[in-house]
């Protein structure tokens, strides 16, 4: 009876230690995040700049773009395909090529914004909400999944939650939390860039803020295109 309790005991302390070393884990996944999909990005600069444009719903949608691609590389990453890709050079390099250059376009229509005066800047995005709302969502949705950052970045995060004994309940608690986070972070700057004070700052720097972005969107689109990972 006593070796049996004996055994309960450090089973149950093992246990304890297992629980503990995964929320360990769970938290470094959380925290590692925040900072990657929070710190200024393409996506993020491009959502502030939608939002201080053209407003809240138009910015959510852009954000429903992007956090779908966070999501699915997640998932794709989870499952072991996306770690896949960093085996085959190929692959990899047509991605990060595409990626690349979709960066540069948006960094053209950005500075071409930053060219049009005011005027013509209003009537050109005048009476087209139907069109851009379904054009911003597959532009976030591309630039998550046109960026090998945004992969790269998922196998990291999952190789540092999951070790050689996690339970499929932790690779659910990976996902499900990074996702909340996803949601709460882009349509957070969505919200916050789309208040009163926010529309009439861009109002005022307007082809200063869409100029900041051109400069920002080329030289990340041309980083991508010659880096070797």
């Amino acid at each position: 009876m006593i070796a049996a309790s004996s055994i309960y005991g450090t089973e149950k302390g093992s246990r304890i230690i297992e629980m503990a070393s995964e929320l360990h884990n769970l938290l470094l996944v959380y925290t590692a995040y925040i900072i990657a999909a929070g710190s200024p990005g393409p996506s993020n600069m491009r959502i502030m700049g939608v939002a201080m444009d053209q407003g809240r719903r138009a910015a959510l949608v852009l954000s429903a773009g992007v956090v779908s691609g966070s999501i699915f590389w997640g998932a794709m990453a989870a499952t072991g395909i996306s770690a896949l890709l960093t085996r085959y050079a190929d692959a990899l390099t047509v991605l990060k090529i595409f990626g690349g250059l979709y960066l540069i376009y948006l960094a053209f229509k950005a500075g071409k914004a930053a060219l049009t005066s005011d005027e013509k800047f209003a009537e050109a995005t005048r009476g087209d909400d139907a069109v851009s709302n379904s054009a911003l969502y597959r532009r976030g949705l591309l630039m998550h999944l046109t960026n090998p950052k945004s992969i790269l970045a998922w196998i990291a995060l999952v190789t540092l939650g999951l070790g050689p004994d996690t339970s499929w309940h932790t690779l659910v608690a990976i996902l499900g939390g990074c996702a909340v986070l996803s949601v709460t972070i882009f349509c957070g700057y969505a919200i916050v860039f789309s208040t009163a004070p926010m529309i009439r700052m861009y109002r005022r720097a307007r082809r200063w803020i869409e100029g900041t972005l051109a400069v920002f969107f080329g030289a990340a689109g041309i980083r991508l295109l010659l880096s070797r990972t």
